[in-house]
């Protein structure tokens, strides 16, 4: 999944490339697994955000939040201001724990997530 990342991308930092290549090799072992952040893999902090401003995010989708673009502002904030990011994360589980779920004739169950119907 980020193997094209690794090997086709120049928005990556090439020491941390050349870490992941070891468990990532440019063909086979698609089963390994690495961390998305390999900083602080069992903590809950903001060593995400600090991994992106280093151009060490794991997933092409991942460094996009911090490539010249609209979230550049927002990803720096978190990276440098833990109490920022906790106090965000918080507010918006707050606001999908009271999200009411659609049911019924209400809502949708798709057998396809890719498809509408």
């Amino acid at each position: 999944m980020f193997r094209d990342r690794l090997y086709n991308e120049t928005n990556i930092d090439s020491a941390f490339a050349t870490s992941l290549k070891a468990n990532c090799p440019s063909s086979g072992s698609d089963d390994n697994l690495s961390s998305l952040d390999t900083t602080s893999p069992v903590l809950f902090d903001n060593a995400y955000f600090k991994n992106l401003v280093n151009n060490k995010g794991l997933f092409h989708s991942d460094q996009q939040l911090f490539s010249g673009g609209a979230t550049d502002a927002q990803v720096t904030t978190y990276s440098i201001n833990f109490f920022s990011f906790y106090m965000d994360f918080g507010n918006a589980m707050v606001k999908m724990g009271n999200l009411s779920p659609l049911t019924g004739t209400e809502g949708q169950i798709r057998t396809n997530c890719r498809k509408i119907k």
